[in-house]
């Protein structure tokens, strides 16, 4: 229907703005005297009332009741909300060492893992388009860790850099493990109802994210230090509360679009949508933050969009049969 095409192409949009967006206010916040990896990954979570304030009217509108939370739902929400939180800090520790620009395009190492996952969780087909962009993209990444030394800011030593490079990698399998489960918790335990199944999903994986993320922000004393780094900070306190808040909102808004092309398409389109928005999270880097920008990460940035391309050709057909 109409309608449905309409929801996916919001979501698409969301997905392909608002992560580059998050992405890029996480490296200003490290390069204009941010600290915390924990703050960073608060905020990724902190904005669960966001999708709960979309939720709510959608019952009345949709004429529909929320979704009885039994114990093997719950869990399956507390499970992904623990495993989101701790994709955030391992992202949080990939952009405090890294460039925007060399991250996300480690980051689109998650389409390989999205494939893997979904072919063992959801029984997703792996054809040979998917096998030859796993390999392409993986070239892709040996590349930026033979360049490694062209990129590296000044700031950070190479243990750092080479600890962010480990982090990105690491998020990015839990990234693509996110997104089978997601799918799973779909097909399995809630169903494909209604369009509100998916903010109920988001709004409670970010909420149990949320919980999970401010115990370690308390643990580790990190809520005193916000004041101070607010002091601190290079345009002093309202660019500090500026860059949490648009951080809040971008954050919510990408994993929103996100969960949402699951439930309206499939794991294999979420995939091709993270991956799109590598490049432009890379362009964007460069223009807006003067990212250094090599040879080398040129070719790998061509290299990737090529085994994006290769996947979105074996795979998109199917993506949309599957809606």
């Amino acid at each position: 229907s109409i309608s449905h095409w309409i929801l996916l192409a919001l979501s698409s949009t969301a997905m392909l703005v608002a992560f580059p967006a998050s992405s890029l206010l996480s490296r200003i916040y490290f390069a204009n005297g941010g600290t915390s990896k924990w703050i960073i990954s608060w905020v990724a979570a902190a904005g669960w009332p966001i999708p709960a304030l979309v939720l709510v009217p959608t019952y009345f509108f949709l004429g529909v009741f929320p979704t009885p939370l039994d114990f093997k739902l719950a869990a399956s929400y507390a499970v992904l909300g623990f495993l989101s939180a701790a994709d955030n800090l391992m992202y949080a520790y990939a952009y405090a060492y890294l460039p925007p620009s060399t991250a996300s395009l480690l980051g689109s190492t998650s389409l390989i893992f999205s494939a893997l996952f979904g072919y063992l969780l959801v029984k997703n087909r792996i054809n040979a388009s998917t096998i030859n962009s796993i390999v392409i993209i993986t070239a892709a990444m040996a590349i930026i860790a033979l360049d490694s030394d062209s990129d590296r800011y000044a700031s950070i030593t190479d243990r750092q850099y080479a600890l962010g490079f480990v982090w990105d990698i690491l998020a990015s399998a839990l990234h693509g493990l996110i997104f089978a489960l997601s799918e799973l918790v779909f097909d399995k335990l809630v169903g494909r109802r209604s369009f509100h199944v998916v903010l109920e999903q988001q709004v409670m994986v970010s909420l149990f994210a949320f919980i999970f993320t401010t115990i370690g922000l308390i643990v580790n004393n990190d809520i005193h230090g916000m004041a101070s780094e607010a002091r601190t900070f290079k345009g002093g306190r309202s660019s500090y509360l500026s860059v949490l808040i648009w951080g809040v909102i971008t954050f919510q808004l990408g994993i929103l679009g996100g969960t949402a092309v699951l439930f309206l398409a499939s794991t294999v389109l979420a995939g091709v949508l993270n991956a799109i928005r590598v490049p432009l999270t890379s362009v964007a880097a460069v223009v807006l933050l003067n990212d250094p920008m090599s040879g080398f990460k040129i070719l790998s940035l061509i290299i990737t969009f090529w085994g994006f391309a290769c996947y979105i050709y074996g795979n998109y057909p199917r993506s949309k049969d599957s809606s």
